[in-house]
């Protein structure tokens, strides 16, 4: 029986699915996207659609609409990760919770807008979600980015600034204490993302990665990482994308857990906080 040719969309950031495993890989003109696939495990079988296929073959259009791209490639979630992730994201809410309250009163005092910024990130797969913050910068910040980009300090799409003139003062204070941080605790809670693990990018930093950047999106994003820990104020992102593939491979309880206490220290020095 002749192989299953597996219908997804060229652009990897559309929706698709790989529905079967063969015993080899053939690769039809399309995205280059697709030639990651060569990195699976399970070789697998994969025909490049185009649009007009959706109207000559509907049938292969609802199994081509479940995940990204980059789905293809995620890994298993394991269960230890899942427990140690409630348990601490738990134990951390209890902690902070009055710093968080006193901290939602300072932004409210201080600055007209909301306690939170919500923004649409890149989580397991590549798959949106949206990460909470304590807002740190004035309400139209979002909008103001395209003007300062040029100013950006580092190579790659991660856009960073350290002066940069939409942070508030109180923002200031969190972003150097990374204390802005801690409603991600709540997004742990609801499975978007990890204790430890690769930090996310806004969706559109995203699409800006070349093609090996993807790897990072094999595992959920996380609060903190090697990244953060070691190299927080280095401007090269290959660097970062490098020591978040590092941990991927390196990935165990006792990793996670060796990480979770350098975190402690790395914070408290605040190297490269800003």
């Amino acid at each position: 029986m002749s192989p299953k040719l597996h219908s997804i969309p060229s652009d990897p950031f559309l929706q698709g699915i790989v529905l079967h495993l063969d015993t080899h890989m053939r690769f039809d003109v399309g995205d280059p996207t697709i030639d990651r696939a060569a990195t699976v495990t399970s070789p697998i079988v994969i025909r490049i659609r185009d649009m007009d296929d959706r109207a000559t073959r509907p049938e292969l259009d609802s199994a081509a609409q479940g995940l990204p791209m980059n789905a293809l490639f995620v890994r298993p979630f394991p269960r230890w990760k899942r427990l140690l992730d409630i348990v601490g994201a738990l134990l951390g809410i209890m902690l902070f919770g009055p710093v968080m309250i006193a901290i939602a009163i300072a932004i409210k005092l201080t600055s007209p807008g909301p306690v939170l910024f919500r923004q649409q990130r890149g989580g397991l797969g590549g798959k949106p979600f949206t990460v909470y913050k304590f807002r740190t910068m004035v309400v139209n910040a979002e909008a103001k980015k395209a003007e300062l980009l040029r100013f950006n300090e580092r190579q790659g799409p991660a856009f960073k600034m350290k002066n940069d003139p939409r942070i508030t003062p109180i923002g200031r204070i969190l972003r150097k204490t990374s204390l802005d941080e801690l409603p991600q605790f709540f997004n742990v809670l609801k499975g978007d993302m990890s204790l430890v693990g690769p930090r996310p990018l806004p969706v559109d930093e995203n699409k800006q990665c070349d093609l090996w950047h993807h790897a990072r999106l094999d595992v959920k994003p996380g609060i903190t990482c090697i990244w953060q820990i070691t190299s927080r104020d280095e401007s090269c992102f290959d660097r970062w994308v490098r020591l978040d593939m590092q941990y991927i491979r390196a990935l165990s309880f006792w990793t996670d857990l060796k990480l979770l206490f350098m975190t402690v220290p790395a914070v408290i020095s605040r190297r490269g906080a800003h």
